[in-house]
């Protein structure tokens, strides 16, 4: 999920790679009448604008994996996150459409002055930056904040810093007594940060909206503990965590308006209750009654539940659904048998009925069906078709790679996928049968399948998870997903499928230097045809995000950068009742 930096790149970027990340219209497989009415109409705001006050329930059929900024890594997490509990140096403006893809200063006074040919960035700290105690925000935390994304010890977030600071090969952070050097952040003063990087990155003042670049003060690190209660930047606070259960926010007093143009903080209290399935939270939207009125989903609507939100019009009033720019992806881990094998990464390619998987996501009203990496926002608005497989995959073929793979009867392997995905897991599961390809599915709690998955030792043969841009720009997507220099043994959340190619590696590197930006995107598309015949992960769809609200919700719109989640920075009631 990434993006750029100078405005002027910035206006080039977009103007170049159609970067709709909250387009309304969809791409790719086509529009049924029920696609067409799943999508937001209008400016895409629902209930006006919001009055002070009030508690939100937000319903979520899980728990957060993470909240320490270091850490967090997963949409819709970021997004409640920044919008809620930290700030960050930049951060994107709080609208719908085409203006949500626009960075404002957030902690700092403007977007950052780049020198050295966009190889140093140095950012000013605003007045008045306060945490929820009082004390104030230096550029010593945001600091130590990058410095943890370094350890070991905290694995799974943004490897931004990791990849573009100009720190030592060895560095582990501050959890292992380390300090970062000067050479690669410096805080001459504690409104001043200056971050050096191996090499120009013209993007960077996008890359510093992201988690990484909240602060933290050393004063409050609790190591792996710090995720149930980081100590707040932002306009509310944990009054309570009960993991699993329950989180409440409430205000933080010391959060100032004056500094922050974009949260608007509308409610006094937000309450999650993490104990439901998708289908309770959408029987009790539809339903619409007490507190539910007050009430934003956090899981997806549930696919057995379409009908009956297309069918009413005061429910489906009530529904925010945008395309969310991200992949839906069947992971494979190349770096073991049998996954190792090229041939036999193909045979699964060409395998696969993406029309059955498809309708067990919810059908067109929910999803496009993939035919590369890239999402057609970061193509140019146009879907590629790299191998094009017929929908319902082609058998022949398949069954000619397992052959040349020297599987020709088949093989087995094991599906780790989230407990609630398991009806999507099954239509994997029989379009390998087809020929030959037995799987087992492995469903686990969804609030650890990425530990699961991301641990060399318990990653299994195949898995099913997903990519979002961190801003629209292909450099957000195929790095995080295929660059080797970014797996880890634990916490591996980028490359799951551990694909290790160094030519690969050195093209991205290649592109990354790039100044032009027509040349940079036919490079990364180049590059992403590449990887699909190499095939460590196979696309399945590019997913909408369609989520209820109350009929007492008011400011709720799809996010653009934050895979169409609705925006927790201006959401909130339309009356207290």
């Amino acid at each position: 999920m990434t993006r750029r930096t100078h405005v002027a790149l910035a206006a080039a970027i977009a103007a170049t790679l159609t970067l709709g990340l909250g387009a309304c219209s969809s791409t790719g497989s086509g529009s049924s009448a029920d696609e067409k009415s799943l999508t937001t109409a209008g400016d895409g705001i629902i209930g006006g604008t919001p009055v002070k006050g009030g508690t939100l329930h937000v319903l979520a059929d899980q728990d957060f994996s993470d909240l320490d900024p270091t850490r967090n890594w997963v949409e819709p997490e970021m997004d409640f996150g920044i919008r809620t509990l930290y700030r960050t140096l930049t951060t994107f403006k709080a609208e719908p459409g085409a203006g949500g893809e626009q960075i404002v200063p957030d902690m700092a006074t403007d977007l950052g002055e780049p020198s050295d040919g966009d190889k140093t960035w140095t950012f000013h700290l605003k007045d008045g930056l306060k945490y929820e105690d009082g004390s104030p925000i230096v550029a010593q935390d945001i600091k130590y904040n990058v410095e943890r994304s370094f350890s070991p010890d905290l694995p799974g977030g943004p490897e931004y810093a990791k990849t573009y600071l100009d720190a030592p090969a060895d560095y582990q952070g501050p959890l292992k007594g380390q300090d970062l050097p000067s050479t690669a952040i410096d805080t001459p003063d504690a409104k001043t940060i200056v971050f050096h990087l191996k090499r120009p990155v013209a993007e960077f003042g996008y890359t510093v909206t992201l988690p990484t670049f909240a602060p933290v003060p050393k004063a409050k690190e609790a190591g792996a503990d710090y995720a149930n209660h980081p100590f707040s930047s932002g306009p509310y606070k944990i009054q309570s965590y009960d993991r699993g259960k329950q989180l409440v926010l409430v205000r933080n007093t010391y959060w100032d308006q004056s500094t922050d143009p974009v949260r608007k903080a509308y409610p006094d209290k937000i309450v999650v209750d993490q104990t439901l399935s998708p289908t309770n939270v959408a029987d009790r939207l539809i339903a619409n009654q007490g507190d539910d009125q007050s009430a934003i989903a956090y899981a997806d609507l549930d696919p057995s539940k379409v009908s009956s939100v297309i069918t009413d019009p005061s429910v489906k009033a009530r529904l925010v659904s945008e395309n969310s720019n991200c992949d839906a992806l069947l992971d494979m881990d190349t770096s073991k048998a049998p996954f190792n094998n090229q041939n036999l990464r193909l045979a699964v390619e060409y395998a696969i009925d993406k029309g059955a998987y498809q309708a067990a996501v919810g059908g067109p009203a929910l999803a496009d069906i993939a035919t590369t990496l890239l999402p057609p926002e970061i193509t140019g608005g146009t879907s590629v078709d790299h191998f094009k497989i017929p929908v319902g995959g082609d058998l022949d073929k398949a069954k000619q790679y397992l052959a040349a793979g020297g599987a020709p009867n088949g093989f087995s392997t094991t599906l780790t996928v989230a407990s609630s995905e398991e009806q999507r897991a099954e239509s994997l599961q029989a379009s390998l049968k087809r020929v030959g390809i037995n799987v087992t599915i492995n469903a686990v709690d969804a609030s650890v399948a990425y530990s699961v998955e991301g641990n060399k030792n318990t990653q299994t043969g195949l898995s099913v998870g997903g990519w979002c841009p961190d801003y629209p720009s292909a450099s957000t997507f195929l790095p995080m997903m295929f660059d080797s220099r970014i797996i880890t043994d634990t916490g591996n959340q980028g490359n799951v499928s551990r694909f290790n190619d160094p030519a690969v590696d050195a093209e991205m590197d290649r592109i990354a230097g790039l100044t032009d930006v027509t040349a940079a995107n036919q490079a990364w598309q180049a590059l992403d045809a590449k990887i699909m015949d190499e095939a460590p992960a196979v696309p399945l769809t590019w997913q909408k995000k369609p989520l209820l609200v109350g009929s007492n919700i008011a400011g709720a719109f799809a996010a653009p950068v934050w895979s169409a989640q609705i925006d927790y920075a201006t959401v909130g009631l339309k009356s207290l009742k």
